[in-house]
């Protein structure tokens, strides 16, 4: 399965839902491949950033880059998970066009040889990351039950399904958010500080907060 994690503002918890949908994956004994093109997977993981080139300069590279040069970009990071980075080019997606996005899917099919991929594309508004989620077996619209967000994704790309981050006390909830893009809630993440707490220690491999894990299990199944 390849599955793109993406957002229309940021902020949302894309890098989050995408880090822990790998480490499910993962628990499942399952291999699976990451790819980080918003640059925060690593230190959602609390791993070090790696050094060197990563999925930009793949892109950048053109397409006379050959495909096994993503097995050269990818490093181990515990249990399965093995992630390519997003490297140290320009975040600046403008010129990255559509055609090098396609071109990355079919290489990550390629070099995952059968294994489940999440890509973290961040907020899809440019070429090559718009072009990833359209070529995934499945994307996934995170996103917090916001009107200014939900505005925005009446214009995005149609997702599969929303992965929604509620908070209390908001007016909107799920009924609207489907009423309005057209497309199931898959997951409802509860605000829940211990998230918050695992992230920023470094520990969310090690210790998934329960209720994220409930909340993904069904959708990494």
């Amino acid at each position: 399965m390849f599955t793109t994690c993406w957002s229309v503002k940021g902020g949302s918890g894309t890098t989050v839902v995408a880090a822990c949908l790998a480490i499910v994956h993962a628990q499942a004994r399952r291999r699976v491949v990451v790819a980080d093109l918003a640059g925060d997977v690593p230190a959602a993981l609390g791993v070090a950033d790696p050094t060197g080139p990563g999925v930009l300069e793949w892109l950048a590279a053109g397409p006379s880059v050959p495909t096994d040069a993503l097995a050269r970009l990818a490093s181990p990071v515990s249990g399965g998970v093995e992630l390519i980075g997003c490297g140290v080019g320009s975040h600046a997606g403008a010129s990255i066009d559509e055609m090098a996005g396609a071109r990355l899917a079919r290489a990550l099919r390629s070099y995952a040889d059968g294994a489940d991929v999440v890509a973290d594309c961040g907020r899809a508004d440019f070429g090559a990351a718009a072009a990833l989620v359209a070529e995934s077996d499945r994307s996934l619209l995170v996103m917090r039950p916001c009107y200014l967000a939900l505005r925005r994704a009446v214009r995005a790309p149609r997702p599969s399904g929303v992965v929604l981050v509620c908070e209390p006390d908001r007016a909107l909830g799920v009924a609207d958010v489907e009423d309005v893009l057209g497309v199931p809630v898959v997951a409802e993440i509860p605000w829940d500080p211990a998230v918050a707490r695992a992230v920023d220690a470094g520990l969310l491999v090690t210790r998934l907060p329960r209720r994220l894990l409930h909340a993904l299990r069904e959708v990494a199944a």
